[in-house]
């Protein structure tokens, strides 16, 4: 059993709040903040929609109060901005409203703040304490601080396989590994992340509209690889129920729905997507499929966490799952599939 003293206990509601922001705020971070008066919570708020107000702002906002501030501690689990975006510093209005202490459990890898949050407060003489439950703050914003520490998306890898290891039939067909609850869940994660890629195969053989039909969120952005354009424009990947962007050798131009963005096929065509992905500031994208281009990520040592279906379905020959090497950090049974969620240590 794991004990935590007070500060650990507020920071963890900080994680608890701010968790559920997710798929509403990126490219923005997830952050939870409470107000204690007295070891006892007054006050509490989360980022709840991109472009709307931070965490400390609805948690200043909910004191009853006000007068009780100057004597309260503020727990936020990403150190507050200290510039103008869409809304106004949120170290401003610490200051203003004269809180005597802040505890942080992540610094903001963002170049606009980057500890410039936390030196404001300091300068000004607030009792600033850092690194609280940092290691939890760090993973929980794992898409944000990877996409400013590494200037790329955060990369999850998805697949299922059967029992027996095999991701495909060898013939072009379509063939459904997972039950309806792992269904279930995938469409979820679909409204958690900001884009979803496949390559121009599995849209051949799946027709896939890579939507969120089964939960209730927003769709991600779509992208495939198609190299020659040749996928007939009636797929449903490219109807308006979302974004698609097809990267392409041949041309860029933009409708109202679908993106396409050229890029060099005689150069790192990974590497140039992510550099693309990373120009419209989309922090997080999950790789679907299929096997060859799932292959060109795990061979690139591109990815960061890979979550793995394997069924009850057994196949006697097919397309070979890829092979991964990284640390288990969950596994979890849904009816007969199993999932197991890998974090790439080495990337």
């Amino acid at each position: 059993m794991v004990v935590m003293n007070t500060h650990e206990q507020f920071m963890q509601r900080c994680l608890d709040l701010a968790i559920r922001g997710l798929g509403n705020v990126a490219p923005n971070p997830m952050v939870g903040c409470v107000i204690v008066h007295d070891g006892e919570i007054i006050g509490e708020g989360y980022h709840q929609k991109f472009g709307e107000a931070h965490a400390e702002v609805n948690a200043v906002k909910s004191v009853s109060n006000q007068e009780l501030l100057k004597d309260s501690t503020l727990y936020v689990n990403l150190e507050p901005c200290s510039h103008f975006g869409k809304t106004p510093p949120c170290a401003d209005l610490i200051l203003q409203k004269k809180l005597k202490r802040v505890v942080v459990g992540s610094y903001d890898p963002n170049p606009l703040v980057s500890g410039k949050g936390i030196k404001k407060l300091k300068a000004a003489g607030v009792g600033v304490i850092t690194e609280v439950f940092k290691a939890e703050s760090d993973f929980l914003n794992r898409r944000f601080i990877t996409f400013h520490s590494k200037h790329r998306p955060y990369i999850i890898l998805k697949w299922a396989e059967s029992a027996n290891g095999f991701i495909a039939l060898n013939e072009p067909k379509q063939f459904w590994f997972t039950n309806s609850e792992s269904k279930k869940l995938m469409h979820k994660w679909r409204t958690e992340e900001q884009g979803i890629l496949v390559g121009r195969n599995t849209v051949t053989v799946d027709d896939c509209e890579l939507t969120a039909r089964l939960w209730q969120g927003k769709n991600p952005e779509r992208m495939v690889i198609d190299k020659s354009l040749s996928l007939p424009v009636d797929r449903k990947i490219f109807n308006n129920k979302a974004t698609t962007l097809v990267f392409n050798e041949l041309q860029s131009k933009e409708n109202s729905t679908n993106h396409f963005i050229q890029i060099d096929f005689r150069k790192n065509v990974i590497e140039q997507i992510l550099n693309k992905l990373y120009e419209r500031n989309i922090q997080s994208v999950t790789i679907e499929g299929g096997p060859d281009t799932l292959k060109q990520f795990i061979e690139q040592n591109l990815w960061d966490e890979a979550r793995v279906f394997t069924t009850a379905h057994e196949l006697k020959e097919g397309k070979r799952a890829p092979a991964i090497s990284g640390k288990l950090i969950a596994e979890t049974e849904i009816e007969k599939d199993v999932l197991k969620v890998y974090a790439n240590s080495t990337s």
